[in-house]
């Protein structure tokens, strides 16, 4: 019996995958999510439950079409600078060529971000010798804008180790700052046009309330904390990312790609699972949310399964909060 998802159901239930990145390639939906593992390991605030290593990527040829598995499309043993966790990816067109984009820490456990590319959206991807000089931390999202220019955004605290890089300089024991102060940001970059460098340094993204002041640290319910990705709705620009602590997805939205952005509201509640990442993506007409639980493990942290499920917004431009398990 062939097996087609539908909203709100795993796309695959085979492996256990996590983090969905997807886009539309050659009119089809092409998700590049995590792939997590099943071990006996700890789990922690660092994120040492999430020991991914490689990375498979999915399709539809339409959301009422099975979920393919293209299979094994990079493995961690195939990058010369990559130690272990190969976590959260995004991909990107440009130039005739696919990229795929990946955190992974390196040898000295240090976190950076990585490229490969292929002639193919499923890959196999073949990798850049190093990581991409001046990245680091996780989750890496890349945004092609209408006028060709590629942006990519990044970032996440804890395990992700984003408290580290104060004004883009390694500090071991960096630490967040204080509740009252200004909450940490996820950065941004324009890409070289060859989609495999920065063309200027990381910048820390502002992200205000209504009224223009920054949000705080202490706001865990508004608060940036990972997986940021960047979409584009009549004309403006869209940073939704995770609060983590409070399991929340978000958005801010801006005139300006780098930013600085208004806070706006929630997308997703709280899903089964401590985690929560996304991706949102237009397919004919529609608008859709990646996104994944762990419903598939029963509840297990690091063992997740991807979802989707329709966004609709409101005619003022903002979007209606989802209840992933509502009706």
């Amino acid at each position: 019996m062939i097996y087609i998802p539908k909203q709100n159901e795993p796309l695959v239930t085979h492996i256990y995958t996590a983090d969905p990145s997807a886009h539309v390639f050659e009119d089809k939906i092409y998700i590049y999510p995590s792939h997590d593992l099943e071990h006996d390991g700890p789990d922690n605030d660092n994120g040492d439950q999430y020991k991914m290593e490689d990375y498979h990527v999915l399709s539809m040829d339409d959301l009422n079409s099975p979920c393919i598995d293209h299979g094994e499309a990079l493995h961690m043993k195939d990058v010369p600078w990559v130690g272990q966790q190969m976590w959260a990816p995004d991909a990107a067109y440009k130039n005739g060529t696919y990229y795929l984009y990946f955190p992974a820490k390196d040898k000295n456990g240090i976190f950076h971000i990585g490229v490969a590319s292929s002639s193919k959206p499923y890959g196999p991807f073949t990798p850049q010798p190093d990581y991409i000089k001046g990245t680091y931390s996780m989750d890496p999202a890349v945004f092609v804008d209408d006028d060709g220019r590629a942006y990519i955004y990044l970032g996440g605290l804890w395990g992700g180790q984003l408290e580290r890089w104060p004004a883009n300089k390694y500090t071991p024991d960096g630490t967040g700052p204080h509740p009252y102060k200004p909450a940490i940001g996820p950065r941004v970059a324009e890409l070289n046009d060859d989609m495999i460098s920065l063309k200027e340094e990381l910048a820390e993204i502002t992200i205000l309330d209504e009224k223009g002041n920054p949000i705080l640290a202490g706001d865990e319910d508004r608060r940036y904390f990972e997986g940021p990705w960047m979409h584009k709705y009549n004309g403006l620009y869209y940073l939704s990312y995770s609060t983590g602590t409070t399991h929340y997805i978000v958005y801010a939205v801006s005139k300006n790609p780098k930013g600085p952005f208004t806070f706006k509201g929630r997308i997703l509640n709280p899903v089964i699972g401590w985690t929560t990442h996304h991706s949102i993506v237009e397919y004919k007409g529609k608008w859709y949310l990646f996104y994944h639980d762990s419903s598939l493990s029963g509840g297990v942290n690091h063992l997740r399964c991807v979802k989707y499920t329709e966004i609709h917004y409101n005619p003022d431009g903002t979007i209606q909060t989802i209840d992933p398990y509502g009706n």
